[in-house]
């Protein structure tokens, strides 16, 4: 009975957007005159016409005395399917966002304690909407920037107006990077827990998204810079010739003087590096072989004679027993260390806090890593037995890296 409201609210969107797409395609071309002008004409349209599209709200009337212009959304859904740079606005809400999935995975959680399947796979779809949306919204954005890098980023004429253009774009990175830093992942775990379908959706799939949007705006950040400054070169470049134009503009009788014959430079003109003339010894030329004969002679002779050189050996092969035995004694100080988790009950051990009880003369490093190493290669029914966690963070606000500062084993 629970379902039969759910499909009514589905067939209604449905009929209703049908309708709203109808009225779209009916009148294409009266909404893009209206799009390309100020206004939407009039003499196309009928009364009646008139009063669905204002309805739908694919129409609207700012005050009596106005025309009628499109609503902001429409002209929005238009610009972005034109790519109309310079009519669209991208707006990357990640706040209401992620409010909205908080929101989805607490009715997903419900319905899935509940046994309500079919609505849980409705709340799972809409999540998995929203996460397609807001990757969606974040890809639109970098690909914004990418065409107006191309476009009028990269072929204005004034200085002031690249400038203007450089900020904007600057500033949409930073509002972007705000938005992608909002995202925390160790609250999506604490979250979803340990649903299966929802750790891949919010958890794997959504940071790799994040991954390929960071990498992104790196690039466009790298192009922006390098547009900049290629356009300063040829600034200063046409500068220089705009100026000496103007110049010889207000002196037509200017001749260059012949600077080579001149005793006294100037500073401007006297930039060039001096050259350093090349030689080399002619040795099929007599004098100069004797110059050369008398300069071996004149070179001093060493203190010491050069001791013979000996041919190395072949370096000896490591001992595989010894590193072995170290390897088994580390695996049975390891063993050990659980034995002491089982010993100890529900308490809690330090790994770190166990081997500076004992003295043990392993490194930090290698002895985490055989920690962790050993848990991972119990069976899954003794993996069940104990519960480990671990003390870890992040390497940077880019950099999703996970550093593992300490591991914590209990009994489950």
């Amino acid at each position: 009975m629970s379902d039969a409201p759910s499909h009514d609210l589905e067939s209604r969107l449905i009929t209703t957007g049908v309708e709203r797409l109808a009225l779209l395609g009916k009148h294409a071309e009266a909404l893009m005159a209206g799009y390309a002008r100020d206004e939407v004409p009039l003499e196309g349209l009928s009364t009646t016409a008139l009063n669905r599209l204002l309805a739908a709200r694919i129409l609207w009337r700012p005050d009596e005395q106005g025309g009628v212009k499109l609503a902001p959304k429409v002209r929005e859904l238009i610009a972005e399917m034109l790519a109309d740079e310079s009519r669209r606005h991208v707006n990357a809400d990640v706040a209401e966002t992620l409010e909205l999935m908080r929101s989805l995975v607490q009715s997903y959680r419900e319905a899935r304690d509940g046994g309500e399947y079919w609505r849980q796979e409705q709340q799972l779809l809409r999540l998995r909407q929203e996460v397609d949306d807001l990757n969606g919204r974040f890809a639109d954005a970098i690909d914004s920037l990418w065409r107006r890098l191309n476009g009028d980023f990269g072929f204005v004429s004034r200085l002031g107006d690249k400038i203007r253009e450089n900020e904007r774009a600057q500033k949409q990175i930073v509002r972007l990077l705000d938005g992608l830093a909002l995202i925390d992942f160790d609250e999506l775990i604490a979250l979803v827990g340990s649903d299966g379908a929802l750790r891949k959706l919010l958890f794997s799939g959504l940071q790799q998204q994040l991954t390929q949007h960071y990498t992104s705006l790196r690039e466009v950040q790298r192009r922006m810079v390098e547009l900049m400054a290629r356009f300063r070169q040829q600034q200063s470049r046409s500068r220089l010739v705009a100026g000496m134009a103007g110049f010889l503009r207000e002196h037509p009788g200017f001749v260059p003087g012949n600077y080579a014959r001149r005793g006294e430079v100037p500073a401007l003109v006297n930039r060039a590096t001096p050259l350093v003339a090349a030689g080399a010894a002619a040795l099929d030329h007599h004098p100069d072989s004797r110059a050369l004969t008398e300069l071996l002679h004149r070179l001093p002779r060493p203190a010491q004679r050069p001791e013979p050189v000996t041919a190395a050996g072949a370096a000896a092969p490591q001992e595989d027993a010894l590193v072995a035995a170290r390897h088994q004694a580390l695996k049975e100080e390891v063993e050990r260390f659980y034995l002491s988790v089982v010993d100890r009950g529900g308490e809690g051990v330090s790994a770190l806090a166990y081997r500076q009880e004992g003295a043990l003369e392993w490194g930090e490093e290698i002895w985490l890593f055989q920690v962790i190493a050993e848990f991972q290669g119990l069976p899954r029914n003794e993996q069940r037995a104990f519960r480990l966690s671990q003390q870890e963070s992040q390497a940077s606000p880019y950099n999703h890296l996970r550093l593992i500062h300490d591991v914590v084993v209990q009994l489950a």
